[in-house]
């Protein structure tokens, strides 16, 4: 199986960046790591591996991305606005550098974007606001607006709000979208979210997907037993949706 690390200074963080790539062709994902985990996780929990045979088939081609999480939505040294301004520089850099890469390595027209936990919102916030860039979105064991208090997670931004966070909020900027052409463009692309049936997220995962389906979005979600917010879970959870 083809893997390959790269790393190179990040013009939009100004730091440097570090991502790993799976095979060597195929449909495009772009995979974003869990809260405040690092771009080596997926293949440290043996998730890459139980997709090896797609991969060395050259069906299936993995971008495994690091996060700035923990200098931005985690970040309690700095204000909740510079929180968010920080993801923001960091959305750049996805767009304006990782998808650049990915496109001089992978001429396929077919890209998918997907994460578990935190990676989940970041799959689905940067595939609900850029309509139209990725085929298909999936989403297991994540929650939607990180401005809510769900159990004992609490909101990331401390009571601030401000058009950055709403914007950065798929709950919230997914009900007022009322041009015809972006939901259109929504409508074209495949939308799986996975949650489990006691994961502190199940109720907040309803209402999402039931927010996509009013605004004529389709989508299918999957209910697991038990928590299913754990590796194990998404060494399964790959294999089916992915």
């Amino acid at each position: 199986m083809n893997r390959e690390y790269h790393k190179w200074y990040s013009t939009m963080l100004q730091r440097d960046m570090e991502l790993l790539v799976f095979g060597h062709s195929g449909r495009v994902v772009l995979f974003f790591p869990t809260r405040m985990a690092r771009f080596y996780d997926y293949e440290n929990w043996g998730i890459i591996e139980v997709l090896r045979e797609q991969l060395e088939k050259g069906y299936l081609q993995i971008y495994c991305v690091d996060s700035v999480d923990s200098e931005s939505f985690y970040n309690q040294a700095v204000e909740p606005s510079k929180r968010i301004i920080r993801h923001m520089e960091y959305e750049r850099y996805i767009i304006d550098e990782v998808m650049p890469f990915i496109r001089k390595k992978n001429n396929t027209d077919f890209m998918e974007v997907a994460g578990c936990s935190m990676g989940a919102f970041h799959a689905a916030n940067i595939g609900l606001k850029h309509p139209g860039l990725f085929n298909k979105v999936i989403c297991m064991s994540g929650r939607y607006d990180l401005t809510r208090l769900i159990g004992d997670f609490k909101d990331l931004f401390d009571g601030y709000r401000d058009e950055n966070i709403y914007y950065n909020s798929p709950m919230q900027f997914i009900g007022n979208i009322h041009n015809t052409d972006i939901v259109d463009k929504l409508r074209s692309s495949e939308y799986i979210f996975a949650i489990g049936e006691t994961d502190p997220f199940v109720d907040n995962n309803h209402e999402f997907t039931q927010l996509l389906w009013e605004k004529g979005i389709p989508n299918n979600l999957y209910v697991w037993d038990n928590y299913a917010h754990k590796a194990r879970y998404w060494r399964q959870m790959v294999q089916l949706y992915l």
